[in-house]
């Protein structure tokens, strides 16, 4: 890490050094930041850059922008993928598009997104996904967008939940810029991957703005319908577990592993190795509608509606094998299994149905009333929900999977190797006639269905005032009050069975792997065949056979009042004749919560399959509701001095907090693993977790040398209490009557285990069977942790010569690292890694040229009974436009050119979770304005 540190500072500061030297400002009196009466108008990319550098100078405390090139026209196809060209914001991606951010560290959870400063719903699918609290970023076009704030510090002002950082989205009024405007756009998009459904496919846009009854009223309608279809290619396990395995195993090598650092000589097991492609065809449409009017000078009344449906289907084919046993493996110096054979087993072949629909509407209004020229008000309001999956109640569910194998036992080996960046598998299936490809040999297993319907709405009511002096140090004081009720409910259905039905009426073949992997060394090593038939045709074969049914849902929620209050002053004065900004504040919140779960009670374990235990339960319905509460202050101070005309010094403290994750409050049990011998995993919320709190102090300095061009260095410190991480207690999880629950199959009663659609009762838990001890999953306040960073930024603009480059980079670390060897470990500080970006352009003439590098180094994703990790990642984008006229625009844009792939880990590299390849992205479009 010291390395990487001092090797970073050094190539920014010779970067910074080179750059300023050669500058026209290096050798010259400092230039004013504006232009006075001879200013150039600025366009495009250089307006964009100008503006965003004009929003962190003026800002109160450490903001970073990224603005709007031209009305309807963002520097990104994609919001997130803008958001990481600031220095300290790195993104997550879904699909190989940005999704989420990660701001100095804190991952999408300690974030807090809002639009137009309102907080905005956010539901999933996909149980995996969780509930994130901040608006997904993919769920909205950038063409509806004319800036994007970054809060770095806390504010009086600002909703809480940031702890990271608050991210404003602002959206285009008609009165802010009064006249007749339209934008229409229409654009290609061509992924070079996809194997399913069109490789072109269409993505347009239209914007029109108008205002009238001399420009007092104001109408602007924005629309877009974008569709894209897209494969992924993947690798991989299901995991990794620790001593699964028999040491008293001869062919059980673990002679080489290295007990200076692993003393107990523990040792890791994959679960499986997989190769599957995914085939994803998305449809996206958005809209907005805003009507504002000024009936008298100084009263501006705003309506507005955002909405945006999300609708993606994907198709998952997986060929695997499953390592019920290590018969033959080696161990590496760490104690990960790199080798590894089972005998007598048998190949899995998957196919997986996804189907994921998003709805979001948000209503709001805002009366904004200058009373004086001193005294302003600002009421604000909004009703917004978020619906994931609506029919998941009638019996759609989000996944649809299957598994189809060979005879159990009918595979003489299967082995694996995880030596390299991505496994080898192969087997031998000389004993079954026909090999094990062979559709005659191939017989059903199971399928589950799992559906996730989340429901979030939003009730916000904000009430702001500002006071304004012209004389003395005091200049204006901000008040203000506000009420956010926050609710979420979700119904959970998932359905797990082993079947046994015949398959002659299924649709089932292979297709050669092709050129599936070929970004990663090895992939010749990998299956040579991909089995592809449909989960939900297979799903039909059990239906008529009389053996589907499903488990009755689970219901969820959260609900959160919060109740605030805030004050804040601005100060100015001079030191020396150097200008003095301050701003401190206050701000005051109180907060209740009820969290509920209903869930049929819990009747038995039923022995139904050798390698299942199915949790059975009653027809009973039953809620349990759990409810907290919390307050907190928070403080903010903001110091800014210009110490000269263009050179700023900033220093600022605040208080701020992020709540936990709503699935971590819900008082549920849900059943994770529950097989013949283990693991038995059972996760359980805790809806008294407190927020985490974080007491901040930023230090920076600014230089802006020259218009559009500005060099900036910050260093900041975050200390963070009531940090939450997994807990894992042992013990037994009670039944309906309050019994433990107990395990049928240790000594299994004559006909059992039995896969009959009506359980044998000879096959539930009875008195007389051992208790079962269960890995209880859960969160809890833990201990303390702090977090500190460098930033840094260089834009600069060659002059006239139409050139640019923008250079930013964050190197950021915390005092809880994961130690792999440590296997109490609690807590770990997730989403820490260094970053940079590095952005060239040209612009002049009509014509605009870009191309951005974009680089996060490896970093923990999670931490849970297993950790993962995620490896370093870099791509490269460009963009490329020219103005046949002023209102005619041709363009074309490329995503990751250099065909980067993603690669996430266990504790050591070796343990491979998944490796996915994507492939570069290209659209070509035009775009008209008038």
């Amino acid at each position: 890490m010291t390395t990487t540190r001092s090797k970073f500072l050094l190539s920014s500061g010779a970067i910074a050094l080179t750059i300023c030297a050669f500058s026209p400002a290096a050798f010259a009196q400092e230039a004013p930041a504006d232009g006075g009466d001879d200013a150039i108008i600025v366009t495009g990319i250089r307006k964009s850059l100008s503006d965003a550098a004009n929003i962190k100078r003026e800002a109160s405390g450490v903001v970073d922008a990224i603005s709007a090139e031209d009305i309807g026209k963002f520097p990104d196809a994609n919001l997130a993928e803008s958001l990481q060209r600031i220095s300290g914001v790195s993104i997550d991606r879904s699909n190989n598009e940005g999704n989420q951010v990660t701001v100095r560290g804190f991952g999408p959870g300690f974030n807090l997104v809002t639009l137009n400063s309102r907080q905005m719903p956010n539901s999933s699918s996909l149980q995996s996904a969780g509930i994130s609290r901040s608006f997904n970023f993919r769920d909205l076009a950038s063409e509806g967008v004319s800036a994007v704030e970054v809060y770095k510090t806390g504010r009086a002002d600002i909703v809480s939940g940031g702890l990271g950082a608050t991210i404003n989205i602002r959206t285009p009024r008609p009165l802010d810029d009064p006249g007749f405007r339209a934008v229409a756009s229409a654009k290609a998009n061509w992924d070079t991957t996809t194997e399913v459904g069109a490789k072109v496919t269409p993505e347009i846009t239209g914007l029109i703005s108008t205002t009238f009854a001399d420009d007092r009223i104001g109408i602007l309608a924005i629309g877009s319908y974008s569709e894209r279809n897209s494969r992924k290619d993947r690798t991989g396990t299901q995991g990794w577990v620790r001593n699964r395995g028999n040491r008293a195993n001869p062919n059980l090598d673990l002679s080489a592993i290295d007990t200076t650092d692993n003393p107990t000589a523990a040792f890791w097991t994959p679960w499986t190795i997989d190769m599957d492609v995914w085939d994803s065809q998305r449809k996206r449409t958005n809209g907005q509608l805003v009507v504002q009017a000024e009936p008298v000078d100084g009263l501006t009344i705003t309506a507005d509606y955002t909405m945006s449906r999300y609708k993606e289907r994907t198709q998952m084919h997986r060929m695997a094998f499953w390592f019920d046993r290590p018969d033959i493996a080696t161990a590496d110096a760490n104690g990960t299994l790199v080798d590894i054979t089972t005998l007598n087993d048998n190949l899995d072949f998957w196919s997986w149905d996804f189907y994921q629909y998003t709805k979001n509407d948000s209503f709001a209004a805002n009366i904004a009333w200058d009373v004086t020229d001193n005294l302003s008000f600002e009421i604000d309001a909004h009703d917004s929900t978020s619906h994931s999956n609506p029919n998941t109640k009638n019996g759609q569910t989000a996944e649809t999977l299957s598994n189809l194998r060979n005879p159990i036992g009918s595979i003489a080996s299967i082995s694996g190797n995880f030596s390299g960046k991505i496994p080898a598998a192969s087997f031998d299936d000389s004993t079954l006639a026909g090999g094990g490809l062979n559709f005659a040999n191939v017989v059903s297993d199971l399928y589950q269905k799992r559906g996730y319907e989340v429901e979030n709405n939003i009730r916000q009511l904000q009430f702001a005032g500002k006071w304004k002096s012209d004389d003395g140090a005091l200049k204006a004081i901000n008040f203000g009050a506000d009420y956010t009720d926050y609710k979420v409910d979700t119904l959970l259905s998932a359905t797990f069975r082993f079947v046994d039905v015949p398959l002659g009426g299924l649709e089932f073949g292979f297709v050669p792997r092709g050129n599936t992997l070929d970004q990663f060394n090895g992939a010749d090593q990998l299956f040579g065949q991909i089995p592809i038939y449909s989960a939900t045709d297979f799903v039909g074969i059990v239906e008529d056979a009389g053996l589907f049914s499903l488990d009755p849902p689970s219901l969820n929620g959260v609900r959160e009042k919060t109740k605030a209050a805030f004050v804040s002053f601005d100060l100015e004065t001079d030191f020396n004749s150097m200008p003095i900004r301050i701003n401190a504040g206050l701000r005051y919140e109180k907060t209740n919560v009820s969290a509920y779960t209903v869930q049929n009670g819990i009747v038995a374990l039923n022995f139904r399959h050798p390698q299942e235990l199915q949790v059975i339960r009653d027809t009973t319905p039953t809620r349990q509701e759990l409810k907290g509460d919390y307050n907190v202050f928070l403080p903010n101070v903001d110091f800014r001095i210009d110490l000269t005309d263009n050179l700023v010094a900033r220093a600022a403290y605040s208080k701020t907090i992020a709540r936990s994750s709503l699935s971590a409050m819900f008082p549920a049990t849900n059943f994770l693993n529950s097989r013949p011998g283990g693991p038995f995993i059972v996760s359980q919320g805790n809806p008294g977790l407190l927020p985490y709190t974080s007491n901040n102090i930023d230090f920076s300095v600014e230089w802006y040398y020259q218009p559009s061009s500005y060099v900036s260095v910050g260093v900041f410190k975050k200390w963070v209490d009531n940090f939450i991480g997994a807990v894992t207690n042992k013990g037994p999880v009670l039944n309906a009557n309050g019994e433990p629950l107990r395990d049928p199959s240790v000594n299994p009663r004559p006909g059992c285990p039995d896969s009959s659609a009506t359980p044998n009762p000879a096959c539930l838990s009875a008195p007389g069977d051992p208790i079962v001890t269960w890995d209880i999953n859960t969160v809890g306040n833990l201990k303390s942790a702090s977090v500190q960073g460098l930033e840094a930024t260089v834009q600069h603009v060659f002059g006239d010569t139409g050139f640019g480059v923008m250079l930013n980079g964050t190197i950021v670390d915390g005092n809880i690292d994961l130690d792999p060897f440590n296997f109490s470990q609690i807590l770990a500080l997730t989403g820490l890694s260094n970053s940079y970006n590095l952005v060239g352009f040209y612009e002049k003439n009509g014509l605009q040229a870009r191309l951005a590098y974009n680089w996060r180094d490896k970093f923990l994703l999670s931490l849970g009974a297993e950790p993962v990790n995620t490896a370093a990642y870099g791509q490269l984008d460009a963009s490329v436009s020219y103005d046949i006229t002023d209102n005619l625009t041709v363009f074309a844009e490329g995503l990751n050119l250099l065909n980067a792939t993603t690669r996430r880990y266990g504790r050591f590299e070796e343990q491979l979770l998944d490796a996915e390849q994507y492939g570069a992205r290209y659209a070509f479009g035009v775009r008209a304005k008038f």
